[in-house]
């Protein structure tokens, strides 16, 4: 591959752009829109509702409302919950060759935390909330797409954008929409953060959530303790088994990390809820855990108690197979081609990636901005990234529309590993 003179275009286009790109994620970040920040995701779905129809005046805008799911509260209820919109972005669905782009606009951090601005560090860097983790990510997309809308050959290339709600808390909404897209589009394009080096995430892998509600029988705990069963003592029990699953199988973790329940000293406790996350390397180790997990479940530990096991795995393994390891390939020639080194090692986080390469789309996850501290006061992005990484996705798809890069072989590639 080479950078052709249309490519370059592109690339300059990008570059003209360098201090809005980064300004307007200075400015979405700004916007608290944590995942239960039902005003602030409004306002930041609102601000990228604007952005894109200004941006994209032949693409179709649309929001595209989401389906609900259940979650378990700390007294054991299960109650019914409700997200905001996904925004869909399309261009060109009739082209032979479809590129699908994703990202999140919630963040971690919800409305009454201390974290709620952008500031610039004596270093240079951006610290603020969601900066990297992902409205830089967000903005640096959306910026090579404007780009690549100026490029000769862009007619080949269809797109679509996702950026949805609820990644924070593991998609349960906006799953089913990134298992269609996925089942649709040839390569994947999503905007999670680089390491604070530049380096990508590879293989991933799976995670599952779950909860646990324990079910006892309350009792004065003086005047009649053993009429009682002690669901606290149950899910302590219960936890303590599952954290033993830890190093029964290669890769597989198991980390309890919260008991909710209980009540008043001298009452025996008649409610609690382990709530409980595993992560597996692969799809014999996710059906393993799965199925340990739902046999302890299946057993009281003692009598009295009843048992009520929800949730599960929420993203499968994400392995470096032939196809992933030929698009990584095609990004790191396309860094070469920029300067830019480009590497990869597994992460045991999750992402969109996960969703996507499970529908069969061959993707690379981590395109946003270059930087660190995620999920905590500290994260940071640094501004001269947002220009290169929005370079980089740019001569992917100016890549992809030349046929440099084989989209169709790469989604082949997939399909042959499912």
């Amino acid at each position: 591959m080479r950078i052709e003179p249309q490519d370059q275009a592109v690339l300059d286009h990008v570059a003209a752009q360098g201090d809005a790109i980064v300004q307007r994620a200075v400015d979405w970040s700004n916007i608290n829109s944590g995942s239960r920040h039902a005003e602030g995701l409004a306002r930041i779905l609102d601000v990228l509702d604007a952005t894109a129809r200004a941006a994209f005046a032949q693409a179709t805008v649309e929001r595209v409302p989401t389906q609900g799911s259940t979650t378990v509260a700390d007294s054991g209820a299960v109650i019914a919950e409700s997200y905001a919109d996904c925004l869909k972005i399309v261009a060109r669905p009739e082209a032979p060759l479809q590129v699908v782009l994703t990202g999140h606009y919630d963040t971690v951090f919800p409305a009454d935390s201390a974290f709620q601005r952008v500031v610039t560090r004596d270093d240079g860097a951006l610290n603020g909330p969601g900066i990297a983790d992902m409205k830089g990510g967000i903005s640096v997309m959306l910026a090579a797409l404007e780009a690549f809308e100026t490029h000769p050959d862009k007619a080949r290339v269809g797109w679509t954008v996702l950026l949805s709600p609820d990644e924070e808390i593991g998609s349960p909404a906006s799953a089913p929409l990134l298992a269609e897209l996925g089942a649709r589009g040839h390569v994947g394009l999503t905007y999670e953060p680089a390491l604070s080096d530049g380096t990508l995430a590879g293989e991933r892998k799976g995670s599952g959530n779950f909860h646990l509600i324990v079910t006892g029988k309350a009792a004065h705990a003086g005047r009649a303790f053993h009429e009682g069963a002690n669901a606290v003592a149950g899910a302590a029990i219960i936890a303590a088994r599952l954290h033993g699953l830890n190093g029964q199988r290669e890769g597989v973790t198991v980390n309890v990390a919260k008991i909710a329940g209980g009540g008043p000293l001298n009452v025996v406790a008649d409610n609690a809820v382990v709530r409980f996350n595993v992560r597996v390397p692969d799809a014999q180790s996710a059906a393993w855990i799965d199925e340990t997990v739902r046999a302890l479940a299946a057993e009281p530990p003692f009598p009295g108690l009843t048992l009520d096991l929800h949730g599960g795995m929420t993203r499968a393994p994400k392995p470096m197979d032939a196809s992933q390891t030929a698009l990584f390939h095609a990004v790191r020639d396309a860094g070469d081609l920029l300067g830019q080194t480009i590497a990869w090692k597994p992460s045991g986080g999750v992402c969109e990636g996960n969703n996507l390469h499970a529908a069969g789309l061959p993707n690379v996850d981590t395109l946003g901005v270059v930087g660190g501290e995620i999920h905590s006061d500290q994260e940071f992005a640094w501004p001269a990234s947002f220009v290169e990484r929005a370079q980089l996705s740019a001569l992917i798809l100016c890549k992809i529309a030349s046929g440099e890069i084989d989209a169709l072989k790469l989604k082949q590639l997939r399909l042959e590993t499912m």
